[in-house]
């Protein structure tokens, strides 16, 4: 805790205030700052890796829509989604990754769907229209400005659309120093209930509806 950074209150990437200092893990030297308004945690910028860095750490993924397993990965985000949605939804999979695969699962159950990835499908027309719905998969917690991507995410959905959200949540009792999900080192943002709580009081969303620990489903009001 000796870094300068970390003399620092740093403003939350979500919704502004000032936070207060979390964790500094000793075994990789990387420290993450609490928002107490809106509960994020977030990693310390100064911490992040390149994004050349992060683009490669992608690359490693072996995401595959033939892959049976990565499909049944997939569902636990799309299947609770799918309820919500009339017949000839048209939908988007923001952060859609080196192997797309949700927006195949959604046009075979009928839907019409695009997908947007910021590294490996950079394709701005799917900001020119509005939703239906809009997933995004295990793409949360890698929002540098999360401010920015929600406020985004909430213009391209029409009223009565649905978001839905897979990203593991950080609970009281998450053990924080050992959790996978803060080792991968591409994880920069760690959402907890209050986070999406404040995510729909703030970008016009009913109550969040979680349905499990990664899924939350947001519905436009």
């Amino acid at each position: 805790m000796s870094k300068q950074h970390l003399r620092t209150r740093l403003a939350c990437t979500l919704c502004g205030a000032q936070g207060t200092f979390f964790y500094a893990a000793p075994q990789d030297g990387r420290s993450y700052h609490h928002c107490p308004s809106c509960g994020l945690v977030w990693l310390d910028p100064a911490d992040r890796l390149s994004r050349k860095d992060a683009f490669a750490h992608y690359r490693q993924h072996q995401n595959s829509p033939s892959d049976p397993t990565y499909r049944r990965f997939l569902e636990q985000v799309w299947l609770p989604l799918r309820e919500h949605l009339a017949p000839g939804a048209a939908g988007l999979d923001y952060g859609s990754g080196p192997g797309p695969t949700l927006h195949l699962m959604a046009k075979e159950d009928g839907y019409a769907c695009r997908h947007y990835d910021p590294a490996f499908h950079p394709d701005k027309s799917v900001f020119g229209q509005q939703y239906d719905f809009i997933t995004c998969s295990e793409t949360a917690e890698h929002f540098h400005q999360p401010k920015e991507e929600f406020r985004q995410l909430a213009a391209l959905l029409r009223p009565g659309a649905w978001l839905a959200l897979m990203t593991s949540r950080l609970t009281p009792e998450t053990r924080f120093e050992n959790w996978s999900y803060r080792l991968d080192h591409t994880h920069v943002c760690f959402y907890t209930d209050a986070c999406f709580e404040w995510i729909a009081d703030n970008y016009g969303f009913e109550r969040p509806h979680f349905h499990s620990s990664n899924v939350a489903l947001l519905q436009k009001s």
